[in-house]
């Protein structure tokens, strides 16, 4: 899925900002290299625990070769994965938390490592974000491929 109208990845996550130029000035200058920015105008996060985030991760770059931007917390222990705005509110997941209208993520600026959150899939500037079906689709999968790995049944 793509927004149009995005020309760069920085461009576009500041859009979201309340004051995008400040946004842009403070990003920049912050040593942490993070920035606070609102969830659901443009976009929600869906947060998937580690264990399920990364072979969920695997699932989608098999098949689509690039998904929408994927975060990652320090050690891996969550992911999130960018979807269109909406999708947090109609989530129904186990283990899975949703960030939309109303919360705020903390988002590293991309290209740069900062210490406590990290980019596993940069935006692209386009605004390509995952379809949440093919998420889901892919979160079947990893959890089944989690599961075998384990040697339980799905």
């Amino acid at each position: 899925m793509t927004i149009p109208g995005a020309k760069t990845a920085v461009d576009w996550l500041v859009s979201v900002a309340p004051d995008p130029e400040g946004c842009r000035w403070e990003w920049e200058r912050n040593p942490l290299g993070v920035a606070l920015l609102p969830a659901g105008r443009r976009w929600d996060v869906l947060i998937l625990p580690g264990k399920l985030g990364r072979p969920t991760l695997d699932v989608l770059r098999l098949l689509l070769g690039r998904p929408g931007p994927v975060l990652a917390d320090f050690g891996d222990s969550r992911l999130g994965f960018f979807v269109p705005a909406g999708t947090a509110s109609r989530w129904l997941g186990t283990g899975v938390r949703g960030a939309g209208r109303g919360t705020w993520i903390v988002v590293p600026y991309p290209g740069r490592a900062t210490g406590g959150v990290r980019w596993l899939e940069l935006p692209d500037g386009e605004g390509t974000l995952t379809d949440p079906a093919v998420l889901e689709l892919a979160m079947h999968e990893a959890a089944a491929c989690v599961l075998a790995k384990e040697g339980r049944k799905p």
